[in-house]
C-alpha cells in the first residue's frame, strides 16, 4: 500500500458519522530566486499532528476567529479579492483568509509579510504583538491567489483551503521553526516532489510551477483551479 493510501486510511472516518463541514484554512507558498532557479519554502509537519503528520507542506493552517478583526497595513489587490469572492468567500472572509495565511506563516517560520501601519496599536491577540503590531501590520497586497482544495468527505478532519503565493524578497525576519513545522528548507519544485508530500500538495506544486514560470497579469478573470472529491472521484474544475 502506498504512503498516500495508508495516510488516507488512517485519517478516514470509520464510525459511520456524517462528513464534517470543512473549515476555512489558508496556505502561503513563498518563493525566491536563488542562482537562477526558483525555490519554495516547505517544512515537515510534526508527528503529533492528527492531520497529515510527517509530511512536507507549505506554511499555513486554519482561520482563527480573530483573523477577521486584524486590520491590514495594506489590503488585498482588487483582482485577488475578486477571485476569492468568485470562489464563494465574502470580502470579510477573504480578508480573514489572507490574514490567516500571513499569521500562520509567521507562527511556523518566523517570517513576516508586513508593512508600516497607519494606526499602530497593541493587539488583544498575542501573536500580533509578537508580529509587531505597534509598528506594522500584515501586508495583504503582496499576496496572489492561485488554487483552492477541499479535503475529501471521508476524512475525520476537513478543510476548505485557499493557496496564496508571495515573493520571499518582501519578507522580514529570520527563518526559525516553532515546532509545528520541522526541517524548514528552501527547495526547488522538482526537489519538493521527491519529498513525502500529500497528493494535493503535489497537485498544487504543479500549478504553482506554471504560475511562477509564466507570472500572468494580475487580472480578476484569471481562473483559479479547484480540487475536491465528488462521489468518490477526484474532480478538478476552475472558478
Amino acid at each position: 500500500m502506498s504512503t498516500e493510501k495508508k495516510r488516507s486510511v488512517a485519517e478516514s472516518r470509520t464510525d459511520g458519522t456524517s462528513a464534517p463541514r470543512p473549515k476555512d484554512a489558508a496556505t502561503l507558498i513563498l518563493y525566491r530566486q536563488s542562482r537562477n532557479k526558483t525555490e519554495i519554502l516547505m517544512g515537515e509537519r510534526s508527528a503529533r499532528h492528527s492531520f497529515m503528520p510527517n509530511t512536507y507542506v507549505f506554511p499555513g493552517g486554519r482561520v482563527d476567529a480573530s483573523d477577521s478583526r486584524i486590520p491590514a497595513a495594506k489590503g488585498l489587490r482588487e483582482d485577488v479579492l475578486a477571485r476569492l469572492v468568485r470562489g464563494g468567500a465574502t470580502p470579510a472572509r477573504a480578508h480573514a483568509l489572507a490574514v490567516a495565511a500571513i499569521r500562520e506563516t509567521f507562527e511556523e517560520t518566523g517570517l513576516r509579510l508586513a508593512a508600516s501601519h497607519a494606526a499602530p496599536k497593541r493587539s488583544r491577540v498575542q501573536v500580533w504583538n509578537e508580529f509587531g503590531t505597534l509598528s506594522c501590520g500584515p501586508d495583504l497586497s503582496k499576496l496572489d491567489y492561485i488554487a483552492r482544495a477541499v479535503t475529501p468527505p471521508s476524512r475525520k478532519k476537513r478543510f476548505n483551503t485557499r493557496f496564496f503565493v508571495a515573493d520571499a524578497e518582501t519578507l522580514e525576519g529570520d527563518l526559525k521553526g516553532s515546532g509545528e513545522l520541522l526541517d524548514l528548507k528552501w527547495v526547488t519544485i522538482s526537489e519538493a516532489l521527491d519529498l513525502d508530500i500529500p497528493l494535493i500538495t503535489e497537485r498544487v506544486l504543479g500549478y504553482a510551477d506554471t504560475f511562477l514560470k509564466n507570472k500572468p497579469e494580475p487580472i480578476a478573470s484569471m481562473p483559479v483551479p479547484m480540487f475536491q472529491m465528488r462521489h468518490g472521484k477526484r474532480v478538478f474544475s476552475e472558478e
